[in-house]
């Protein structure tokens, strides 16, 4: 199933959805016709210039969701929250699908509405998802951060182009979860409700304005694909380290603007990214049970288990052998 729309400020998804589902919505619910699979879309207001969906739903074929740019520049803020085991498949730029995470699919995307992208849903899974659209102004006027980082005077700004992604803990997959179950029924549900999405935007936010305060780089739909693709390259393997020159020609870029707008757009270096991959991918395997401490260290590339250990230990607090007790 392929949906596509451009991303104005007055676009509803969940109308033009509904059309093209040939459902009704109800009190702002589209539930998924069983023909089509089950589950549904919710859309909440808080004013014209704040609005979320809500996906909930099990498809039975996959979806595809392109989003075009508008062509107005910066008049809406997209602030995506992904939570799922499953495979997320994001495009930019026409370019193929890129499965944002191998262990992970949680993801937080923040993009401006200029910016071309495609999102794979695959079929016969849980799909569950947040799609927060707020205009710069109403953002500022929230956040209301006396001294922001760059990072936050970009989102909140008219005219940027910008794209960050960041993880997403524990207690956001929570929030999300809990958001699920709210009983839109009950008489304070939208209330609620509203209180909830504020306290999304509070955790990623708290993030973002973390992040060092450099000059932002102006970025576009071609630049984003290659920076999926070059994160791609760097996960595929995570027992060689990346090689920047050899990412740099990859990704027809130059060393410079690929380090540059790799940092800006995942919040930190292409080899800390790695770092923090293969910690990640050590703790799932470990996690599982059906590795050693000494397998998992080799097939993530140390010849020396004494620095895997001391690694693993400064990103979870705890070493591979006592995390595999408690895990």
């Amino acid at each position: 199933m392929n949906f596509s729309f451009s991303a104005t400020p007055d676009f509803d998804f969940t109308t033009y959805f509904a059309r093209h589902l040939q459902a009704p919505i109800r009190d702002g619910l589209l539930e998924i016709p069983e023909k089509h699979g089950q589950g549904y879309i919710r859309k909440l207001a808080f004013g014209p210039d704040f609005k979320v969906t809500i996906h909930h739903y099990q498809l039975q074929e996959d979806l595809i969701i392109q989003r075009n740019t508008s062509g107005l520049g910066n008049e809406l803020i997209t602030v995506f929250f992904y939570n799922n085991e499953q495979a997320l498949g994001i495009a930019y730029n026409d370019k193929p699908h890129v499965l944002f995470s191998q262990r992970d699919e949680s993801a937080i995307q923040v993009t401006s509405n200029d910016l071309s992208s495609t999102i794979r849903f695959p079929a016969h899974q849980q799909i569950h998802y947040v799609v927060v659209a707020i205009t710069p102004v109403r953002l500022k006027e929230l956040v209301a951060i006396s001294d922001p980082n760059s990072v936050v005077q970009t989102i909140t700004g008219r005219g940027n182009s910008f794209l960050f992604f960041e993880s997403m803990d524990a207690e956001t997959k929570l929030l999300l979860k809990n958001m699920a179950a709210v009983d839109m029924n009950a008489s304070l549900g939208n209330f609620y409700m509203q209180i909830k999405v504020l306290e999304l935007l509070y955790l990623v936010f708290q993030k973002l304005s973390l992040r060092a305060s450099t000059a932002h780089q102006t970025i576009n739909s071609a630049d984003a694909a290659r920076l999926l693709y070059i994160r791609k390259e760097i996960i595929s393997d995570l027992s060689t380290p990346p090689v920047l020159r050899e990412l740099a020609l990859s990704a027809a870029m130059s060393e410079t603007k690929l380090k540059q707008l790799f940092k800006q757009t995942f919040g930190t270096t292409i080899y800390t990214y790695y770092q923090q991959a293969r910690m990640e991918e050590a703790a799932f395997l470990l996690k599982h049970g059906r590795h050693t401490v000494a397998q998992v260290g080799y097939e993530l590339g140390f010849s020396n288990l004494s620095h895997f250990s001391r690694l693993f230990k400064k990103h979870y607090g705890l070493n591979p052998k006592r995390f595999c007790g408690v895990a």
